[in-house]
């Protein structure tokens, strides 16, 4: 398994009850890029902590949506509505760069037009409250490459924006809003983003980073680079979580969405909105029958992370599967993780 990852958590669940679950590998094996062994290697554990990346975009559309049954948003109004231009202190644009029709609903899509993404801690070194600001606006002011509604172009940036968005018309933070709208609602004991340093030990190490302060192993803050520039919390990136913890957040969705959302909310979020030029389909937020993570449960929905990590809900046969590795420790580019992700779906299928 070192070959892949190593450290890997898989939780099937067939009609809410968990009827299989693994561990493997240990939390931390690389004290180096050179994949020099550590020292301390302790074992990955059922409950370890492991950086979700994308799938974090979930728990974002979970929020926006909140917000929507609660009047604050709507989906199609135009995103330009709420983050109107500016002008920042860094030399760029301010506050909404891409088309002035784009939605929520084009944004949670991936139909904006807008690019994969924006280096802005890279255009704006530094650190600090004011820096942090100044880069969530050079990313809101980036321009799109694609029209509105046209081909699907998966996008970081355009979910940062939802996040924004999310904010602005919550009142509070998305880390914030994400607790009090998600977690805590679905009783997620360790799942969250800037995870506390009392959770360390049983966090999963991801990339090595020799720029980071430290010992560059990255453990415990966001493996992602542009959430790292803005402090730990984007709309694309930053959660942490558990398996058992990510196995309930997914079995509310198949179940209807109580207590976060009602069943209207969750059939918009996991309804084909027939996107052109991507080989699935596609939710709000969700990818349906992604060929890289679902294996034979061809009408299963879901989302992967860099990391490593992948969350599959299959409601026709009631299946829900979780799969946490670290696939990027403790550098990026380990095959089989394709491959490992269609082995675990297709154990659910047998299991169903």
């Amino acid at each position: 398994m070192p070959r892949v990852c190593s450290a890997a958590v898989a939780v099937i669940a067939v009609d809410g009850v968990t009827v299989a679950a693994a561990v493997a590998g240990e939390a931390v094996r690389y004290a180096s890029a050179s994949e020099d062994l550590a020292g301390d290697r302790p074992p990955a554990l059922r409950d370890s902590i492991f950086d979700l990346a994308s799938i974090t975009k979930l728990f974002t559309t979970a929020v926006v949506l909140s917000l929507a049954e609660d009047g604050l948003l709507d989906l199609d109004e135009p995103v330009a509505a709420r983050l109107p231009g500016g002008h920042d202190d860094c030399g760029g644009h301010g506050g909404y760069g891409g088309a002035p029709e784009a939605t929520l609903r084009h944004l949670l899509t991936h139909t904006a037009g807008l690019p994969p993404g924006r280096r802005a801690h890279e255009e704006i070194p530094g650190d600090g409250p004011e820096i942090r600001a100044a880069r969530m606006e050079r990313i809101l002011s980036t321009p799109p490459i694609g029209p509105v509604g046209g081909r699907y172009l998966y996008s970081d940036v355009g979910l940062i924006t939802a996040g924004r968005v999310a904010e602005i018309a919550g009142g509070a933070s998305l880390d914030e809003l994400a607790r009090t709208r998600v977690i805590d609602p679905l009783g997620l004991p360790d799942t969250g983003y800037r995870p506390a340093a009392s959770l360390l030990p049983r966090i999963v190490a991801t990339e090595h980073k020799p720029e980071r302060p430290g010992p560059g192993c990255v453990r415990g803050e966001v493996h992602d680079e542009t959430a790292h520039g803005l402090g730990g919390v984007a709309g694309h990136a930053g959660i942490f979580s558990t398996a058992d913890d990510l196995v309930r957040f997914a079995e509310a969705l198949r179940t209807g969405g109580a207590p976060v959302l009602g069943p209207g909310a969750v059939a918009e979020i996991t309804r084909d909105h027939e996107v052109r030029g991507a080989d699935f389909r596609h939710g709000l937020g969700v990818r349906i029958g992604d060929p890289a993570i679902v294996g034979p449960l061809a009408d299963a929905y879901g989302h992967s992370g860099f990391t490593g990590t992948s969350l599959v809900v299959d409601p026709g046969r009631a299946l829900t599967v979780v799969l946490l590795t670290n696939n990027v420790h403790p550098l990026r580019g380990r095959a089989g993780i394709r491959d490992l992700r269609h082995s675990v779906a297709a154990e659910a299928l047998r299991l169903s």
